[in-house]
C-alpha cells in the first residue's frame, strides 16, 4: 500500500494538475490520488494513511471548494479521530480578485483536522505573495502551500519544489 493519501477538490481542474505533480515529486509508487468528487467515499479512506496531502481552491469570500463542503459537515457530525496523522495542505487562489481572503480555505482545513486531531505540517513562508488578508496565516506563515496559477503561474513550479522538499522530511524515512 501507498503511504501517501493525496485527497483534492477541483473545479476548475488546476488543484487537481498539482496534486498529481505532488504524486510525481513525492513518488508515485508511494501515493495514492483521491478526486474528493469522483473517489472519495468516507473517512476510513482517509484514516488508512498515516500521511496525507489535502488540496483545496478558496471560492468566494474564503469558502472551501465544492467537493470539500459535504466532508467536512460530515467530519463535525462523525468526529472521525486524526490522531497520529500527519497532514500538508495546498490550495490555489486568486491575488487579484480575491486578495481579501486568499487562500483562506486552506485555514479552514487547518483548524477542522488539527481539531480532529491531526498533525500538521508543511507551513511555507508567505515572503514573494501578494494579498491583503488569508485566513491561512498562523505564525506569520502559510499553513501548507499556497499556488496562484492565474496570476503568477511562473512562482508554482519553484514553489511547489521548495514544499515538497519541506515535505519530505516530514513525510519519507531518512535516506529516501
Amino acid at each position: 500500500m501507498s503511504n501517501i493519501g493525496i485527497f483534492y477538490g477541483s473545479s476548475s481542474g488546476v488543484t487537481g494538475k498539482v496534486a498529481e505533480k505532488l504524486a510525481e515529486l513525492l513518488g508515485e509508487d508511494r501515493c495514492d490520488l483521491y478526486n474528493m468528487e469522483e473517489d472519495f467515499v468516507d473517512f476510513d479512506d482517509m484514516l488508512k494513511y498515516d500521511h496525507l496531502l489535502f488540496g483545496c481552491s478558496t471560492w468566494g469570500s474564503g469558502e472551501v471548494q465544492n467537493d470539500w463542503r459535504d466532508p467536512l459537515l460530515d467530519l463535525d457530525n462523525e468526529k472521525p479521530d486524526f490522531s497520529g496523522k500527519t497532514i500538508a495542505l495546498f490550495g490555489a487562489g486568486d491575488y487579484k480578485a480575491h486578495g481579501e481572503q486568499f487562500v483562506s480555505a486552506l485555514g479552514v482545513l487547518y483548524d477542522k483536522f488539527k481539531a480532529r486531531g491531526a498533525t500538521l505540517v508543511g507551513a511555507f513562508p508567505t515572503d514573494g505573495y501578494t494579498y491583503e488578508y488569508s485566513f491561512a496565516v498562523r505564525d506569520e506563515k502559510f499553513v501548507g502551500l499556497p499556488f496562484d496559477k492565474i496570476n503568477e503561474a511562473g512562482k508554482t513550479k519553484e514553489r511547489l519544489e521548495r514544499w515538497v522538499a519541506i515535505l519530505k522530511e516530514e513525510f519519507l524515512p531518512a535516506g529516501e
